[in-house]
């Protein structure tokens, strides 16, 4: 979020007219808490790293710093893979180590640690670790 608590997303309003896409928004007490973006049913040749047919991809997954550490995050993902069953890929960039960490931590509960793949992957796509699931 910048300074003014906007967050900045270029594809936002595709949020709300493509039937594939699910914006969610995360409450806590009635406070907005964060939000999630969802893309269902990628085909296999856009996503990055998933042998599925289709795959559930998270786009993006906000969580205001005054929520995190309690809970919430894994809460609301847990949640979200509940809703939208199917094989997940969850993508981080490389020099995002606290994401890496946080989804490590949430699908290995999930999953409870029975199979879920983790790898890097490196190409003129995406530079960095992906998790992938079924829920």
């Amino acid at each position: 979020m910048n300074y003014h608590g906007l967050y900045s997303y270029k594809l936002l309003d595709h949020q709300w007219t493509e039937e594939y896409r699910h914006p969610l928004l995360v409450k806590v007490d009635g406070e907005i808490a964060g939000f999630v973006l969802v893309i269902l049913d990628v085909p296999k040749e856009y996503t990055k790293f998933s042998a599925a047919e289709k795959t559930n991809v998270i786009s993006d997954f906000f969580i205001m710093r005054k929520f995190r550490r309690k809970g919430v995050g894994k809460k609301v993902a847990h949640r979200v893979f509940q809703q939208f069953q199917g094989v997940w890929e969850i993508k981080q960039t490389d020099a995002n180590i606290a994401a890496t960490a946080f989804w490590k931590h949430v699908i290995t509960a999930y999953t409870s640690d029975s199979i879920y793949e983790e790898g890097l992957l490196r190409n003129e796509l995406w530079n960095g670790p992906v998790f992938v699931f079924q829920s």
